[in-house]
């Protein structure tokens, strides 16, 4: 968090939150009521202040604000490079991966050491179905993973850092199995984590 959101937070402790005007597209980007946030500058501050507070409401500390986000899908939108490595919307290193899911339509997640979910970006499926791998380095080829009746036995994705198990997911368990909530709501007047 930067320091001057930190002096700002001291100085003002009761500012309200603010809910239904941030929100965090599939693609990783920021948007303000609909708005793409095109300023590279207000797109890495917004990135370097987002957090969860304890109930998985995510939000940007804007100051002494806490602005709320409504999230596409997951907290975190991760790239895949052609070498394996992960980086996040905000443009850090990715956690340590643990598991890999792909849900019912497609959508390719991956989570990570911290207990935080991210869906992979989709221009970095092709990336990802080139690193589909059994436990014994094996391909798997993609259409195998597409009945969950039928799913191979040890289909993981092959990383930089290591090999992960990748199973099927309901979309609609994702939230609730990762702990965020994906459309904020006020429960309070003031929200502090």
């Amino acid at each position: 968090m930067d320091e001057l959101v930190r002096a700002a937070m001291a100085k003002w402790p009761d500012v309200p939150a603010v809910f239904g005007w941030l929100s965090l597209d599939a693609r990783g980007r920021w948007r303000i009521a609909d708005t793409l946030v095109e300023h590279t500058g207000l797109a890495s501050f917004i990135g370097r202040n987002y957090l969860a507070d304890t109930e998985g409401r995510w939000y940007f500390q804007n100051g002494p604000q806490q602005v709320f986000v409504s999230l596409a899908y997951t907290p975190w939108v991760l790239r895949l490079s052609a070498d394996g490595a992960l980086t996040t919307h905000t443009g850090s290193t990715a956690a340590a991966p643990t598991a890999a899911w792909l849900d019912e339509e497609g959508n390719l997640l991956i989570s990570d050491s911290d207990g935080q979910i991210g869906l992979l970006h989709d221009a970095d499926l092709a990336v990802a179905i080139e690193r589909l791998r059994d436990i014994d380095g094996n391909s798997i080829d993609p259409d195998g993973l597409l009945d969950t009746k039928q799913w191979p036995a040890d289909a993981g994705l092959s990383l930089a850092t290591a090999w992960i198990a990748l199973s099927p997911i309901q979309r609609s368990e994702v939230a609730a199995r990762f702990g965020f909530t994906p459309e904020p709501t006020a429960t309070d007047d003031h929200c502090r984590p």
